[in-house]
């Protein structure tokens, strides 16, 4: 069985940037077979020092796939790279 797809997007709920983002992946994790988690920057200090100024940021794991700003035919792209079976 295939483990789920969390696709973790850190940012506040008052920040229009992480609803645009959010909004895009709505559009775009279902195709992958992701769930979205909301992180909000605040519950955690660590993430709030080093990203506060940096929102939202979206990450698969701990691997940082956007920040700001992303549009759709580009987050498929990243995630395509993401998800793809590695060879070898």
């Amino acid at each position: 069985m295939n483990a789920v797809r969390v696709l973790t997007l850190v940012g506040m709920p008052d920040c229009h940037l992480c609803h645009q983002m959010r909004q895009t992946l709505e559009r775009v994790a279902g195709d992958f077979g992701a769930r979205i988690e909301d992180v909000d920057i605040r519950s955690d200090v660590d993430l709030e020092r080093r990203n506060l100024l940096e929102i939202p940021v979206l990450l698969l794991g701990r691997r940082e796939l956007a920040r700001h700003r992303v549009e759709e035919a580009e987050l498929r792209r990243r995630l395509e790279a993401a998800f793809a079976p590695s060879t070898g």
